[in-house]
């Protein structure tokens, strides 16, 4: 049977952790968040201005263009009104949050396609470079 087969074992453990992450309180807790900015059109304007004008400025910085003290104190500006608007804000933690979720999930999941096994802490310490090479954690390996 091919592992992505509706009922192989693993395609029914991925469903188990898409109910188990779905039916979590602080799962829903963080969706609510995210529905909420959807649906009030002032945050989801100010999300987008701040966005947009902090692309612009990237690019014009990436295109070696001096940015105007005018342009950045508007930036700063809008971008300070948008943190303190708690709709903002709390779409902006709750996008952290899920984003930080997904990456771990995909973390252990890699790990385990890679290394054949469940990844132990050890496993995971080195992938996220607290290794000896990879942590700048000084331990003198030579690397």
């Amino acid at each position: 049977m091919s592992l992505l087969a509706d009922e192989s074992p693993v395609m029914v453990k991925v469903r188990e952790l898409c109910a188990a992450i779905a039916a979590d309180a602080r799962f829903q807790s963080l969706q609510k968040d995210v529905e909420n900015f959807m649906d009030d059109d002032k945050a989801t304007l100010m999300y987008r201005n701040v966005h947009e004008k902090g692309s612009a400025l990237h690019q014009k910085q990436h295109a070696g263009v001096e940015l105007g003290d005018a342009e950045i104190r508007e930036f700063e500006v809008a971008r300070e009104e948008l943190m303190s608007n708690p709709v903002a804000r709390s779409f902006m933690d709750a996008q952290g949050e899920l984003e930080t979720l997904q990456r771990a999930v995909s973390k252990y999941v890699g790990l385990t396609l890679e290394l054949g096994h469940v990844p132990t802490a050890e496993d995971i310490a080195q992938a996220s470079g607290g290794g000896c090479c990879g942590g700048g954690g000084g331990g003198g390996c030579g690397c």
